[in-house]
């Protein structure tokens, strides 16, 4: 089966975005850039933890690198548009790599289609898998969205991931899951309503 690696270096936009509204977004990060967007589907966790872990990696190449990091105050304004239209998901996103290119001081993000393998169970964790190989599907042949980003545009990039996190439903104060409009069923309450 033949792969997709839809490769923006460096791409005109990248960010990460939802449709719908909250309690039933789908969150998604997109690509513009040659005249072509890229939309793949993701979790609100792993754009929150993207985020996370995009900061990390700034903070480590300023340190390891000496790489100048944008402060937060000088960045141009705030990417509020919606996401490009129309939004055609290429595939969901299984695992996210992130990586610094010393050479270029860039941060490359590349994120990889959810393959079977990784919703795949079975009942004996013990089983022996030498028989399965030929079915294991490898991460070669899985889709992928490669970017290369400035420091200043992976700040704007987390900057925009935190906000869109952010916009969901407040969280509870008791128990952390999110609140609906209609009543909250807390467990910390022992299902009484708040």
């Amino acid at each position: 089966m033949t792969h997709q690696v839809h490769a923006f270096e460096p791409p005109e936009r990248f960010v990460a975005g939802t449709v719908g509204e909250p309690g039933d977004r789908t969150f998604y990060l997109q690509a513009r850039g040659g005249g072509r967007v890229v939309s793949v589907a993701l979790e609100k966790v792993q754009v929150s933890l993207l985020a996370e872990k995009l900061e990390e990696l700034l903070l480590e190449a300023n340190k390891r690198f000496g790489v100048t990091l944008p402060e937060p105050a000088l960045l141009p304004v705030h990417d509020n548009e919606p996401l490009d239209a129309p939004v055609d998901e290429e595939f969901r996103v299984g695992t996210l790599g992130l990586a610094f290119d010393v050479d270029t001081a860039t941060v490359v993000i590349e994120a990889i289609e959810a393959g079977e393998s990784e919703v795949e169970l079975t009942d004996d964790p013990l089983a022996d898998d030498d028989d399965d190989d030929d079915d294991d599907e490898p991460d070669d042949d899985l889709d992928r969205l490669r970017v290369r980003l400035t420091p200043e545009a992976t700040r704007q990039f987390i900057d925009r991931a935190r906000r869109v996190v952010a916009a969901g439903r407040p969280p509870c104060p008791l128990c952390g899951q999110p609140l609906d409009p209609a009543g909250h069923l807390c467990p910390r309450h022992n299902g009484y309503h708040r």
